[in-house]
């Protein structure tokens, strides 16, 4: 009996230990993507437009802003 007791409680010991490893990792890797990769703003969006050779007014990015969620 002893030893399925201990075996349960070094299965819950190993499950605790590796979900806070895989969350310390997994919050790690998104911060870094977050920085290589930042999100879209209202400065991005005129850049494009710029590219293809318009003027947004601001009613446009407001409206591209609101539709991406941001």
């Amino acid at each position: 009996m002893g030893s399925i007791g201990s075996s349960i409680l070094y299965l819950v010991i190993g499950i605790l230990i590796g979900g806070l490893a895989g969350f310390l990792i997994t919050r790690w890797y998104f911060n870094k993507q977050l920085k290589e990769n930042p999100p879209i703003n209202e400065k991005m969006i005129r850049s494009m437009y710029a590219q293809m050779g318009r003027k947004p007014s601001e009613a446009q990015i407001r409206a591209i802003m609101k539709s991406m969620g941001q």
